[in-house]
């Protein structure tokens, strides 16, 4: 087993509660938005409202496959794990083709085409397959900034509350797993850095804070 990482601050009961807010905000605002997902706006008029359909389709409050493959984030990161290892990318990579096999509703396309192209893949070894068809695909394409990996950050974030620069490399190295284009990994370190002070502090200067380990990769 990976070593654990060590970046959790104690958090008193306003800070855990927004903890927890952080996913399941992203949980219901995913069910909310998931009726209207590439559709027009609404009228001023009309109120959104958790009817399901969208692209799964899907349930009424259900969530879609943002927070589906955040879930699979959660599930290695809430276990205390430095996801900036190669074995608990692994286990990432490892609960991403397992949630497209068993579950997933509804799979972006660029993501579909680096899942596809590791599908025979298995145990060590898998994370860097996996951020390799990334790799290939942006080099193929040129376009692999997507928002798919910003969606699912979040549990990033709440693993290096008290480590923005270790938050920062963890954020990458997870998001490089189907986006390999570094404005998406950019994209990722502003959001896990905005989380992290909203959580701690309950306030958004984090996006700004995040500026600077962002800037690092960007040309």
């Amino acid at each position: 087993m990976g070593e654990l990482m060590t970046a959790t601050v104690p958090l008193d009961a306003i800070q855990s509660d927004r903890a927890a807010g952080v996913l399941l905000a992203a949980a219901c605002g995913d069910a909310l938005g998931v009726p209207y997902e590439f559709g027009a706006p609404l009228p001023a008029n009309e109120q959104p409202e958790m009817r399901g359909g969208g692209l799964g389709p899907y349930a009424p409050g259900e969530y879609s496959d943002d927070t589906q493959m955040a879930m699979c984030i959660a599930e290695v990161s809430a276990t205390g794990a430095d996801l900036r290892r190669s074995d608990f990318l692994d286990r990432i990579a490892g609960n991403f083709l397992r949630w497209k096999r068993e579950g997933a509703s509804d799979i972006a396309a660029q993501t579909r085409k680096v899942l596809d192209a590791v599908s025979h893949v298995s145990g060590p070894g898998i994370a860097a397959a996996m951020r390799d068809a990334a790799a290939d695909l942006h080099r193929r394409t040129g376009r692999s900034a997507g928002n798919g990996s910003l969606m699912r950050t979040a549990p990033v974030a709440l693993a290096y509350l008290g480590d923005p620069e270790a938050l920062a490399e963890a954020a990458r190295a997870v998001s490089e797993l189907t986006h390999y284009d570094p404005l998406a990994a950019d994209a990722c370190v502003l959001w896990c850095a905005g989380i992290r002070r909203a959580v701690l502090d309950g306030t958004f200067d984090g996006v700004r804070e995040g500026l600077g380990p962002a800037a690092l990769s960007t040309p």
